[in-house]
């Protein structure tokens, strides 16, 4: 089974925080917090791909970012390739442009913050590779 390529970016505040976004009623995993993000095209660079995933999910417009890892993860009856970048400046005020729930989480409450299975290796590599988020923004 090919994995789906989801693009996810790590966006953080001036106090560390990370912005979550609940998953909606009509999708996979419905009620799980996790990372913003979506699907890549076909064709379409990884870059183009996380600045219109987020622009649409949260308004936002991503200047600076950079990968942090790539995974693959089996939920069984799929398989996910999470292509997670840190998103080190946009503009705009994250909002939930589909209607999603959002909220900012410390970086030491994101193991308690109920995050999709595939989200949990994310945490533990932003917390081996900087100990607490970047504040560049």
């Amino acid at each position: 089974m090919t994995p789906i390529h989801v693009m996810v970016g790590l966006v953080s505040d001036a106090a560390g925080r990370f912005l979550l976004s609940c998953r909606g009623p009509d999708q996979h995993m419905a009620g799980s917090w996790e990372f913003p993000g979506g699907k890549r095209n076909a064709g379409e660079s990884r870059r183009a791909a996380l600045k219109r995933e987020l622009a649409e999910e949260l308004g936002i417009d991503v200047e600076t970012a950079e990968p942090l890892m790539d995974l693959v993860h089996d939920y069984g009856d799929r398989r996910v390739r999470l292509d997670v970048w840190v998103v080190r400046g946009y503009t705009g005020l994250p909002q939930a442009r589909e209607g999603q729930p959002l909220r900012w989480v410390a970086l030491a409450d994101l193991p308690n913050a109920g995050l999709l299975e595939a989200d949990r290796p994310i945490v533990e590599a932003l917390a081996a590779t900087t100990g607490r988020p970047s504040t560049s923004l």
